[in-house]
């Protein structure tokens, strides 16, 4: 390691440098490219991964969405065309027949109506929900609580508003919970405010009330206008979404292979059609990174292999003079090192500033495309201990070159 401090190898690797800047700095670029490349595009993957996350993060991913349409095929008397809803026949039928594959269900009624709240009112969507869609599709509340299961055995006249229905409705700063507004002439308690996703909401700004009392109000018996089913881990959600549509084509009288009866929405599959897009661009930024990484590690053996080539007179004249085949091997794999450190160096600040500048363009707000796209340490390190080794090992065939002619041989080379 004496080698290391010794002030005459370092002026013989400045002297190098030197005499070669624009080779050199050119040198430099190509593995200063790519570990810029490398961090530039794993933070960007990583910051689309964020934007994903938080773009589900509400939902149970695991889930399927279930409504009724117009057949398409007639079936046992019935014509092309007839109209049905589900009911909650369907929701029992289902919890019996797949107790083990279905975790949560959630029957849903919707409906649009005019909500007053003294002299404000507004148009927005009345929802009559049970407790379990809170465990479906998150709420973050602002004030107040959901609903409970109490509210549904009660069939109690609360409701649950948006934000926004907060801020049309109510005084500036005025407190929402215990409060009363109108659902079609009908006074609720206002329980809870909450705030809507920004990125993936199904129902907007809306009015969630219990599922019984909107039953009870708007005269829907035991109809249901859609579902939502969450599967239990380890299910197979696309071939659950298959037999969930055929149990319940059998119990509607819809022929079997009619594609029209019944919508459908599969997160789980939507989910995994994007999860194996990041996988494949995480694959891509790694090998396109490795690969410009090590392009330029050769480019340094490159330009080490003609730097000996024109120092051999000076690697002759240091030889004849008593220097040591290990000291000429030593200084050539230093400047290997040192060139590989700098441009990694470099390459490592240059990228994360450009992950900053993306981050304050990019990242910034309720719909930012790129949310904190940042690279992990470890890999960093990983990177650069990895790329100091290339170049150490990339070092080694101009530094054996250059130890390899003999002295005599070289002070002849014109």
């Amino acid at each position: 390691m004496k080698f290391l401090f010794d002030s005459d190898t370092w002026q013989e690797i400045y002297g190098s440098i030197r005499k070669n800047k624009v080779r050199t700095s050119i040198t430099i670029i190509g593995v200063l490219w790519g570990i810029f490349l490398l961090v530039v595009l794993l933070g960007s993957a990583r910051g689309l991964e964020n934007s994903f996350n938080k773009l589900f993060g509400n939902f149970a991913t695991n889930s399927v969405f279930v409504w009724t349409q117009s057949t398409d095929t007639p079936f046992k008397g019935f014509q092309e065309g007839r109209r049905f809803l589900l009911t909650m026949n369907d929701i029992d039928a289902l919890k019996s027949e797949y107790s083990d594959e279905i975790k949560l269900l959630a029957p849903r009624n919707q409906t649009n109506n005019l909500i007053i709240k003294d002299f404000k009112s507004g148009n927005f969507r009345v929802s009559g929900d049970y407790p379990i869609l809170d465990e479906i599709q998150k709420k973050k509340l602002l004030y107040g609580r959901f609903l409970n299961q109490n509210d549904i055995a009660t069939i109690a006249k609360v409701a649950v508003i948006s934000e926004d229905m907060y801020k049309q409705l109510f005084e500036k700063d005025a407190f929402p919970i215990g409060q009363y507004l109108k659902i079609n002439s009908i006074s609720y308690k206002v329980i809870g405010v909450y705030k809507p996703s920004s990125t993936i909401n199904f129902d907007g700004d809306c009015a969630y009330i219990p599922f019984s009392t909107f039953r009870k109000v708007y005269n829907t018996a035991n109809k249901v206008d859609w579902m939502m089913i969450t599967a239990n881990e380890g299910t197979d959600i696309e071939q659950m979404e298959r037999d969930v549509l055929l149990t319940l084509k059998g119990l509607h009288n819809v022929h079997p292979e009619d594609k029209r009866a019944f919508g459908s929405v599969n997160l789980g599959t939507q989910i995994g059609k994007i999860t194996g897009f990041l996988t494949g661009m995480q694959f891509l930024t790694w090998f396109v990174g490795i690969a410009t990484l090590v392009a330029g590690v050769f480019a340094i053996g490159n330009i080490l292999l003609i730097t000996v080539k024109e120092r051999t007179k000076e690697i002759g004249i240091r030889r004849a003079i008593g220097a040591t085949p290990k000291s000429i091997r030593q200084q050539i794999v230093l400047e290997s090192v040192f060139l590989t450190t700098v441009a990694g160096m470099l390459g490592v600040i240059l990228g994360s500033l450009v992950l900053f500048i993306i981050d304050m363009a990019f990242g910034q707000g309720a719909d930012a495309a790129l949310i904190n796209p940042t690279v992990n340490i470890p890999i960093i390190l990983i990177a650069f201990v990895t790329l100091v080794v290339l170049g150490t090992l990339i070092g080694l065939i101009p530094a054996h070159m250059a130890t390899v002619v003999k002295p005599i041989e070289a002070l002849r080379e014109e």
